[in-house]
């Protein structure tokens, strides 16, 4: 049985083995968003969550007829539509859609309408990539 941070005096089991834990070995807090409404401006992707060896997830705000012109990233990309419709790579979807990129796959995104779009990248940072440690 998982259970928060103990106070004072208070013992606390540790959870089982696999599941998320923080540094201390206490069960680590969900992180969890609205990704409909959290506040997000065009032009500007909001980092949601990154852990190096892991994956990085961004949301982005795309307005209608704008896009993110032809390009590559290091690390597979997970792109899911929140709201709205886009162009991925020739296919179109709104809200569910969700489409993979495997690593240096050139696509672009293009927004037929105001659009949200959840972008994952993994692992992260990607081999090759700027930021990533040897």
């Amino acid at each position: 049985m998982m259970r928060d941070r103990p106070t004072d005096g208070e013992r606390v089991e540790r959870p089982p083995v696999g599941h998320p834990q923080d540094a201390d070995g206490y069960a680590a807090a969900m992180e969890h968003w609205d990704l409909r409404t959290l506040e997000v401006e065009p032009r500007q992707p909001r980092i949601l969550h990154s852990a190096r060896g892991e994956a990085r997830s961004i949301l982005i705000n795309l307005p209608a007829g704008e896009e993110l012109q032809e390009h590559e990233v290091h690390e597979r990309a997970y792109v899911v539509v929140v709201d709205g419709e886009v162009d991925l790579g020739g296919q179109t979807g709104g809200a569910g859609f969700a489409a993979v990129f495997d690593p240096h796959e050139r696509h672009t995104v293009k927004a037929a309408t105001d659009s949200r779009i959840l972008l994952v990248l993994a692992p992260w940072p990607g081999d090759g990539h700027p930021g990533a440690r040897d």
